[in-house]
């Protein structure tokens, strides 16, 4: 008995060929340019934004009449995505391009490893390295104080909490996280002030008020990555005889380093250019300051922002610092991406 095989479907619809968009976005732009034309002339971001308007009005119309009005709605959502995800670049590279543009004036070694000893009004001498020993100093008691709290914080919530002492710590965390930083450093500076008295300022009153922003950031993001580990392995572990704290060292925490990591970096990233608790509670100096309990102590967020206000020569010096910082950030987030590389499953990897 012979079977037979039913015909294959042809496919009826028409598709637009893949380089359709090329041509339609070259001549929305020339439409747009004309435009500007008839108006006060073109401008680049004009340009740009009458011509993405254009550019979505033509395709999903000749895609609605080629194609149908299924693929044209997906080429519509296609379009307003790519446009949101574009627009949202423009910040972040003209905020690149600025400060390399104008950082790279004073950035060199002798920058790096100078600091601002003798120097006076508009001289073009001195570096940022007091500001950088500063900033590591104020960042790494910040860090010291806020992700071990934070971790574990999150543990707690997670692993453990349950009633009202967690929902009490919950809406805590969620207050902290929408305090002004200027508030954070008044804290710092009021608690110093009662404790020790007014003429004290050091890098440990930095670290702390700068802690009391990183905290809530390093709890909410740890609790949000926690809570991506499927239980499954969890009851696995148990299953095998292995105690809680263990599953969670062994088992949670390793399944999550990778987004645990990321959020720490991402609250280190929040504080290490806070400049208005750094104002109040460490003040500015001229020199490195190598104690970090006691003397007043540079930090770039202050560096830069004393040197911009004073503008000329200190201002080349204000953009040297904010390109330092950038460059400083960059580093740290490689460093953890390679830590939590090394640190995470064999299968995540």
């Amino acid at each position: 008995m012979s079977v037979t095989t039913p015909p294959v479907p042809v496919r009826t619809t028409r598709r637009l060929p893949r380089w359709a968009p090329i041509p339609v976005l070259v001549a929305s732009l020339l439409l747009a340019a004309g435009i500007q034309f008839l108006g006060d002339g073109p401008t680049i971001a004009g340009v740009f934004f009458i011509g993405a308007i254009l550019f979505g009005i033509i395709m999903t119309v000749t895609s609605r009449v080629v194609e149908g009005e299924r693929y044209a709605k997906d080429r519509l959502a296609t379009t307003l995505v790519t446009f949101a995800f574009l627009l949202a670049l423009i910040p972040l590279v003209s905020l690149l391009w600025i400060v390399i543009r104008d950082g790279v004036k004073r950035f060199s070694w002798e920058f790096l490893t100078t600091d601002m000893t003798g120097i006076y009004g508009q001289m073009v001498e001195g570096g940022a390295f007091h500001a950088i020993i500063g900033t590591v100093y104020v960042t790494g008691i910040a860090s010291i104080i806020a992700i071990p709290l934070g971790i574990f914080t999150a543990i707690y919530l997670v692993e453990y909490g349950r009633g009202p002492l967690s929902r009490g710590i919950t809406v805590l965390v969620d207050v902290m996280t929408g305090i002004p930083s200027i508030v954070a450093g008044l804290f710092a500076f009021t608690l110093f002030l009662v404790i020790v008295g007014p003429a004290y300022k050091s890098a440990l009153i930095g670290g702390i008020a700068l802690a009391v922003l990183m905290t809530p950031v390093v709890v909410r993001s740890v609790e949000e990555m926690l809570r991506l580990v499927p239980n499954e392995l969890r009851e696995a572990s148990y299953a095998l005889g292995v105690p809680k704290w263990l599953t969670i060292v062994k088992v949670v925490l390793r399944t999550a380093i990778a987004g645990i990591t990321t959020g720490v970096m991402i609250a280190i990233a929040r504080v290490i250019g806070e400049t208005a608790p750094l104002l109040l509670t460490v003040g500015i100096a001229t020199a490195v300051n190598w104690d970090a309990f006691d003397g007043r102590i540079a930090t770039l967020p202050v560096f830069v922002y004393r040197q911009y206000a004073q503008g000329g020569a200190s201002a080349d010096r204000a953009w040297a610092a904010a390109l330092t910082l950038i460059i400083i950030v960059m580093l740290l987030n490689l460093v953890a991406r390679l830590v939590s590389r090394y640190f995470s499953p064999k299968g995540a990897r």
